[in-house]
C-alpha cells in the first residue's frame, strides 16, 4: 500500500515530523518531487536535523530510502547530507537512487543565481538552488539523467558542447559572465558518477515487486499546493508539483496504489519567499509568532531566513486539501499557540465587497481580505498529552472547528516536536 504525506499550504507545515513518524509502520519512503531548495526539520533520539534531500526515513535501519525520478538531484549536497547525519551517530541508512533521476548541474545553481539577481526587486524569492533552471532544461530536454553519466569521454564531450552552445549565449550576452569551460564540467561529472553509483538502482522495478509483497510505502515531497506551479500562486511557485497525484510520475508507481492521502497543515500559517498570502501578519504580532512557532522558530531550514507567519486560513487550507485529494489532515505545532490569549482563524475573504470561501484565481489574491473569527486561547503548555480529550476544551474547540470548515477528518494532531508528539484522534466528521 502506498501512503502520500504531502502539504496543504505554502510548505513548511511539518512535513517531515509527519513522514519520521508513519515510517515507524513503513518498509520504503521515497522523495518524488524538487530537490535541495527546501528542508524537512526532523528531532528524534538522534537530535535534531534538517534534511534537504534525504528522505525522511533515514533514522530508520529497516527502511529502504529511495530519491525518485522526480527529483532534482544534488549528488554533492546528497552526499555532504549522509556524511552529516553519520557523523552524529545515525547508523548508515538503506538508500537507493532511480537510474532516470535527473542531475542537477554545477550550472544550474549559477543560472538561479544570476537570474535573481538581474530580476532584483522582482525576483521570484529563489532560494537559488538551481531548481528552476534544472526543470527548464528537464522540459527543454537538454537535462541529465544520471544514467546518461555512465557514457564513453566522447559522447559526453558532445553532449557538453551541445548544452554550452545554448547557455554561454546567456552567461555572455545576457549576464556578462564568463562561458561554461566544459573540460572542467567534463571532469566533474567523471567524479560525481564514481561517488554515487554505488546507490544508483532500478527504481521502478524495486517498487513492483515491493508493492507485488505487500510492502508500505510512503511519499515524501516538499512544499505544498499553494507552490504547486498550476494550482499555486503562480508565479511565486515552485517548479515541480508538490501535488499527492505527482507522486504516481516522480516515484515510478501506478496512481491506482495511492490508498492514503495524509495533508499536513499547521496550526497557523507561514511561508518563505514571494507571493499572496492573505492571513499574513506584521509587527509585532508577527515576530511574536515566528519566535514561538516551529522548533526554535520560524526560520528557513534552507536559507534560515525569517518565514512570513500569519493566523491560520481555512480558505486556502480547505482548497489545498481538496486539491491533494486528502484521506486525512495532520494538524501541526499546535502547542505553539498556548502564548495567545486570542486566535484569529480566516474563515473567508472579502472580495469587491463581498464574501468567498472559495480559494480565488492568483490575479484576484491581491484584492483579498481576511475576515476573521476569534477563539479564546489556552494559555497553557500542552506538550505532552498523548489523549485529544486531555487536551483544554479551548485547544479541542479550536481543532474541531479548523475540521469542521476543511471538511476533512484530522486525524493527527502534533503538539511538541519530537517523534512522539503526536495525539491520534477520531475525527467527528460524519
Amino acid at each position: 500500500m502506498v501512503k502520500a504525506v504531502v502539504g496543504a499550504n505554502w510548505g513548511d507545515e511539518g512535513k517531515g515530523k509527519i513522514t519520521d513518524t508513519l515510517a515507524e509502520s513503513a518498509d520504503i519512503v521515497i522523495r518524488f518531487q524538487g530537490g535541495a531548495n527546501a528542508g524537512h526539520t526532523i528531532v528524534n533520539e538522534y537530535g535534531k536535523f534538517a534534511l534537504h534531500t534525504m528522505p525522511s526515513g533515514v533514522f530508520h535501519q529497516s527502511i529502504m530510502n529511495i530519491i525518485g525520478n522526480g527529483v532534482a538531484f544534488d549528488i554533492e549536497k546528497f552526499l555532504n547530507e549522509l556524511d552529516q547525519i553519520t557523523e552524529k551517530g545515525v547508523p548508515m541508512p538503506q538508500i537507493m537512487v532511480s537510474d532516470r533521476v535527473q542531475v542537477l548541474m554545477p550550472y544550474h545553481v549559477e543560472f538561479d543565481s544570476l537570474e535573481e539577481a538581474r530580476l532584483a526587486g522582482k525576483s521570484f524569492g529563489s532560494t537559488k538552488s538551481g531548481i528552476a533552471p534544472f526543470y527548464s532544461d528537464k522540459f527543454a530536454k537538454i537535462g541529465w539523467q544520471i544514467n546518461e553519466f555512465f557514457q564513453d569521454d566522447e559522447v559526453l564531450k558532445e553532449k557538453i558542447a551541445r548544452i554550452a552552445e545554448i547557455k554561454d549565449a546567456l552567461l555572455v550576452n545576457l549576464y556578462h559572465t564568463n562561458p561554461i569551460d566544459q573540460e572542467a564540467l567534463l571532469t566533474w561529472i567523471k567524479t560525481q558518477r564514481e561517488r554515487v553509483a554505488p546507490y544508483i538502482g532500478n527504481v521502478s522495478l524495486y517498487l513492483d515487486e515491493a508493492l507485488k509483497n505487500g510492502k508500505t510505502v510512503l511519499l515524501e515531497r516538499q512544499l505544498g499546493t499553494m507552490k504547486d506551479p498550476d494550482h499555486g500562486i503562480y508565479p511565486m511557485v515552485t517548479s515541480s508539483s508538490p501535488l499527492a497525484g505527482y507522486g504516481a510520475i516522480g516515484a515510478e508507481i501506478p496512481p491506482y496504489e495511492i490508498k492514503e492521502i495524509v495533508v499536513v497543515s499547521k496550526a497557523y500559517s507561514s511561508a518563505v519567499g514571494a507571493g499572496e498570502f492573505v492571513s499574513e501578519v506584521f509587527g509585532d504580532t508577527a515576530v511574536q509568532l515566528r519566535n514561538h512557532g516551529g522548533d526554535g522558530g520560524e526560520y528557513g531550514a534552507t536559507t534560515g531566513r525569517p518565514r512570513r507567519v500569519g493566523w491560520y486560513d481555512c480558505v486556502a487550507s480547505k482548497y489545498g486539501c481538496r486539491l491533494q485529494g486528502c484521506t486525512d489532515v495532520a494538524f501541526t505545532v499546535l502547542d505553539d499557540l498556548g502564548y495567545l490569549d486570542e486566535i484569529p482563524v480566516c474563515v473567508a475573504y472579502e472580495l469587491d465587497g463581498k464574501e468567498i470561501t472559495e480559494f480565488p484565481v492568483t490575479k484576484d489574491l491581491p484584492r483579498c481580505k481576511p475576515v476573521y473569527k476569534i477563539f479564546k486561547g489556552w494559555k497553557s503548555d500542552i506538550r505532552g498529552i498523548k489523549n485529544f480529550e486531555d487536551l483544554p476544551q479551548e485547544a479541542q474547540d479550536y481543532v474541531n472547528f479548523i475540521e469542521e470548515q476543511l471538511g476533512y477528518p484530522i486525524t493527527m494532531v502534533s503538539n511538541g516536536p519530537a517523534r512522539e508528539d503526536i495525539i491520534y484522534r477520531k475525527s467527528n466528521l460524519k
